[in-house]
């Protein structure tokens, strides 16, 4: 099944290598925390990405002092995964090898290369997704485009307010 994940419904349950070792299953908290956020980066090709991952990682204890478990992926395989997380410099756990219909699962654009020297395989817009502590989708931004992700720190922002309000989830339905 293909299309976006509902607010309040569990993200597709997707098992992920993780670099270093082990895996990583998307909506699952890591690290004894119990709400986690779903980094979706294009690829180690895109410097937008390694931008973003770089301010991310400057946030990244204020997310973990907030409950905040925060991992990566993208569809890249692992010698690029490796090479775009030290590149960044993130200490967050990062997944990879996600497969075009993984993508779809979780409702992503997909991009085919513009050429052989941007990447050489389809690879996933890039997309948030942030997961509460009953396992169901409290935030999901799915973008088509490199330029449009939300702000990391109004969105840890939003999460503190969420978090210490009860705020509930935003956007149940949706058109048929």
């Amino acid at each position: 099944m293909t299309g976006k994940p509902t607010p309040d419904a569990t993200l597709p349950e997707i098992t992920l290598p993780r670099l270093g070792g082990g895996e990583i299953t998307l909506g699952k908290p890591l690290e004894g925390r119990d709400w986690q956020m779903v980094v979706v980066y294009r690829g180690k090709h895109c410097p937008i990405c390694h931008k973003y991952v770089e301010g991310l990682e400057g946030l990244l204890s204020k997310y973990h002092d907030s409950g905040i478990d925060v991992v990566l992926v993208s569809g890249d395989p692992e010698h690029k995964a490796k090479a775009f997380a030290e590149e960044t410099g993130t200490s967050a756990p990062v997944a990879y090898d996600l497969s075009v219909p993984q993508m779809l699962e979780l409702g992503l654009y997909v991009s085919e290369p513009r050429s052989p020297q941007e990447t050489d395989r389809p690879f996933a817009e890039p997309a948030v997704f942030v997961i509460n502590e009953r396992g169901t989708v409290h935030i999901a931004d799915i973008s088509n485009a490199p330029f449009s992700r939300p702000d990391l720190e109004g969105l840890l922002n939003g999460l503190n307010f969420i978090r210490e309000n009860d705020y509930p989830i935003r956007g149940t339905k949706m058109a048929a």
